[in-house]
């Protein structure tokens, strides 16, 4: 049982990097305060690929928590 929580941990983890490094930033950085990135910067909500990303990374948190959580339950056990 041990290995098989730390191995879901490992492969949640390893998800969750790889869906936050692929989504698209939100901002413009450095560019938008020179101007003329003002409708990106103030852009409405996300479609499409950005949406799917986001409650996907919104859902694998949740589980990464879960999963820690049952983890240092079970390894507490004494």
């Amino acid at each position: 049982m041990k290995m098989t929580l730390m191995f879901a941990e490992m492969i949640i983890a390893v998800l969750l990097i790889t869906v936050v490094v692929l989504q698209e930033s939100k901002t413009a950085g450095m560019g938008s305060s020179i101007g003329g990135a003002a409708d990106t910067f103030f852009g409405g909500k996300a479609r499409g690929k950005d949406a799917i990303l986001s409650r996907l990374t919104v859902i694998l948190g949740i589980v990464f928590a879960l999963t820690t959580l049952a983890l240092v339950k079970y390894l507490n056990t004494y």
